[in-house]
């Protein structure tokens, strides 16, 4: 089996040792390739020409960034023909489409798994989400926002600019601050879709593929604790955001649940194939936590059996 394993060397949980030893041991398995990603966008180009070249296999060494660029990568419409198998190794700082895929939040430990599953033949077939606007489109694995959360998203990719990393403990210090830095008085967005009630003022959506939306820690968050990778997208989008809401639904979405939050302030979606999200004014915009810029309508659609997963 030929595969190629894309490496960032700037992954917040890895150092060069231990991406040695992950390189011997996946080596010792199967005919690798080892590619450094060297700058924003760099992990779907290699993709690309792994898909192009005919591998049977890409490996993720890396962050949620890296992984959604190298899913964008491979399911490149220019490519054709057949598309590689895809594993990932975490080495990010929360790692959510790792962890959803049911893997160890240690690397060498996912590695093990990631072998045990090769020998063993054992793959999953998922769907992904993907994201229109301004005549662009981009997949994403877990989830997109719009709105507070990639307010926060952007916020803490400035502080990694400066050298920080991004740890559980930062995303919250900063979710906080930017709280009462936001507009929680003027609502810019309205929710559409086929068969979807019009519902207005929306402050902040959240849009998810699969569940946890993202983990504090060891904790998942769950704002739509029925997404999976076998269904529609979930979206939960806040019409309100004075404290007492706040408050509640952040308690609510750090329990352990398989319901909905609960909430008159809150509009909430399963399943679904296709919306909307239209607004007044250009508000910010994530996918799979990296943030992509402000934008004013954003279409939603889910794509079944996308990307077959080494799991």
């Amino acid at each position: 089996m030929r595969a190629m394993l894309l490496v960032n060397p700037k992954a917040t949980t890895t150092n060069s040792r231990t991406r040695d030893v992950l390189i011997r041991a996946l080596g010792a398995a199967v005919e690798l390739t080892v590619e450094q990603t060297g700058y924003r966008g760099h992990a779907a180009t290699l993709a690309g020409k792994a898909h192009a070249k005919g591998y049977d296999l890409v490996v993720v060494l890396g962050g949620d960034g890296t992984i959604n660029e190298t899913a964008n990568g491979l399911l490149n419409p220019v490519n054709g023909g057949g598309r590689p198998m895809l594993a990932v190794i975490p080495g990010g700082s929360a790692n959510v489409f790792a962890r959803a895929l049911g893997l160890p939040n240690d690397p060498v430990e996912a590695t093990g798994m990631v072998l045990e599953a090769l020998q063993e033949d054992r793959t999953r077939t998922i769907g992904l989400g993907q994201a229109s606007w301004e005549g662009r489109h981009r997949y994403f694995t877990f989830c997109a926002g719009l709105g507070y959360d990639a307010e926060v998203v952007r916020a803490v990719e400035g502080m990694r600019g400066n050298g920080r990393k991004a740890t559980p403990a930062r995303y919250v210090m900063t979710a906080v601050r930017r709280y009462f830095q936001t507009d929680r008085r003027h609502p810019a967005m309205t929710l559409t879709g086929p068969g979807i009630p019009t519902a207005e003022g929306v402050f902040m959506a959240i849009v998810s593929n699969t569940s946890p939306w993202t983990y504090v820690g060891p904790k998942p968050v769950l704002p739509t604790p029925w997404a999976s990778f076998e269904t529609g997208l979930d979206l939960l989008a806040l019409r309100r955001l004075g404290l007492p809401a706040v408050l509640s639904l952040v308690r609510q979405l750090l329990q352990e649940r398989d319901t909905w939050p609960k909430g008159r302030h809150l509009v909430q979606l399963h399943d679904e194939a296709e919306f909307t999200l239209a607004a007044e004014r250009p508000v910010a915009f994530q996918l799979d936590g990296d943030y992509l810029g402000e934008l004013e309508s954003v279409t939603f659609r889910s794509i079944p059996n996308a990307l077959q997963i080494v799991v």
